[in-house]
């Protein structure tokens, strides 16, 4: 057995942008500013006509307008790409990346492929891989759509390693020039990337095997003994990877037993980054609530000091803190319970928000409210997903919107008859 197959990742064939210009063709993760069209405006003037993975992704702010048009749009630009000279394939390579956010701190990962047969984001899942937060269904279609006929995946894909000794990634040094070197588009800092060497991904590999110790997990976060091992966290990117996941079993029955190992279609493309990366900031996911009664809404979640949470909520009449009936462990996941069910019997919709300064701007116009939630450390991923199985959706975010992940490095999935 070759030592990738137990270790659930592994190299890649990565395409690369070539022969353009790398600020333009980078673009932020799709899932980011929502709800902030000047920005998505912004970025499509500075891209224009140049080839941008902007107009080979589906920022989600577009949805509901035509998606079946704009998806047919995307899969045709992939194919222009591909036979436009705009790549260069790397074979079998793993990349390390380093990414300078904006406030100068370094975030380094690994870009590899990760096994789809190992990932499993059901609630209550004993994978290698898995889901950290709930994973919305509804959420998985106009991805699944994008991906069912693309020739190509573009990851924002984050998954966490629990190494706090950095013996895996901390074990790599540069060498040679890097592959790329570039700004991300919207000031969104810049980034890095190394190919390892042939024995730099056998040292890559003995690490992470090294890491897959399932005793020595549970000796560390005191679990029942027959703990599953939980090797790689999702950090960002979960409903992209589910996505590959819903699209690899729909294609299975189709393949032969030499295509259920070999086809491109069974892995994904992702950044693999250590929980204690010293950059790596969790951040609560904020909420606001657009066409709503801010007052009927505060009377109907707040249910005074029993059994409860506290939440900051902020409406056009300023700041107060209300206690929330306590559903779930943390106040993150109470308050959801009670914004679903208010939201579907009252209408209004629901926007998930990283930074803070945003919630209160928006929180301020009528009709809207919006809630802090609390901090969420790091330190409690690992242990927390194992004992309980994954948080309530939207708990954590790793940093601010701009310096999420952005779509640059590239794979095929399809198989050309």
């Amino acid at each position: 057995m070759n030592i990738w197959d137990k270790l659930g990742v592994k190299p890649a064939d990565i395409l690369l942008p070539a022969n353009c210009d790398t600020e333009k063709w980078s673009c932020i993760a799709c899932d980011q500013f929502t709800s902030d069209k000047e920005y998505w405006d912004e970025m499509d003037r500075f891209v224009g006509d140049a080839p941008s993975t902007l107009r080979i992704t589906f920022p989600e702010i577009y949805l509901g307008r035509d998606d079946e048009s704009y998806i047919a749009g995307i899969n045709s630009r992939m194919r222009q790409y591909l036979s436009g000279n705009v790549f260069r394939e790397y074979k079998n390579a793993v990349i390390k990346c380093e990414r300078t956010l904006r406030s100068g701190k370094v975030r380094t990962g690994l870009v590899m492929a990760v096994d789809l047969e190992q990932y499993d984001y059901s609630q209550g899942s004993r994978s290698l891989i898995r889901a950290t937060e709930g994973t919305i269904l509804h959420r998985l279609p106009p991805r699944i759509a994008i991906r069912r006929n693309a020739p190509l995946e573009l990851p924002h894909i984050m998954i966490l390693i629990d190494d706090a000794d950095n013996t895996v990634i901390g074990s790599i040094k540069n060498t040679g020039s890097p592959v790329y070197d570039t700004k991300l588009a919207m000031n969104g800092g810049s980034i890095k990337g190394w190919l390892l060497s042939s024995e730099q991904q056998d040292m890559l590999a003995r690490s992470l095997e090294h890491l897959c110790d399932r005793k020595a997990f549970i000796r560390r976060y005191s679990l029942e003994p027959d703990a599953a091992l939980l090797m790689y966290a999702m950090g960002d990117g979960n409903h992209s990877l589910a996505c590959a996941k819903a699209c690899w079993e729909q294609l299975k029955p189709s393949l032969s037993d030499e295509e259920l190992i070999t086809h491109p279609a069974r892995y994904a493309l992702a950044e693999i980054v250590n929980l204690y990366d010293p950059s790596l900031e969790f951040e609560p996911i904020h909420r606001i609530i657009f066409d709503t009664d801010a007052e009927k809404l505060a009377q109907y979640l707040d249910c005074g000091d029993g059994d409860a949470q506290e939440i900051t909520m902020l409406t056009q009449s300023g700041e107060k803190t209300i206690h929330v009936r306590k559903t779930c462990e943390l106040a993150v996941g109470s308050l959801q319970n009670a914004l679903d069910i208010f939201l579907e019997q009252n209408g209004g919709r629901i926007d998930y928000v990283h930074e803070e300064s945003t919630v209160r701007r928006l929180a301020a116009q009528s009709g809207n409210a919006g809630f802090i939630l609390p901090e969420f450390r790091k330190e409690q991923l690992f242990p927390s997903v194992s004992k309980n199985g994954a948080l309530p959706r939207k708990t954590f975010s790793m940093g601010e919107g701009r310096d999420k992940r952005y779509y640059f490095e590239a794979r095929r999935i399809s198989v050309d008859k």
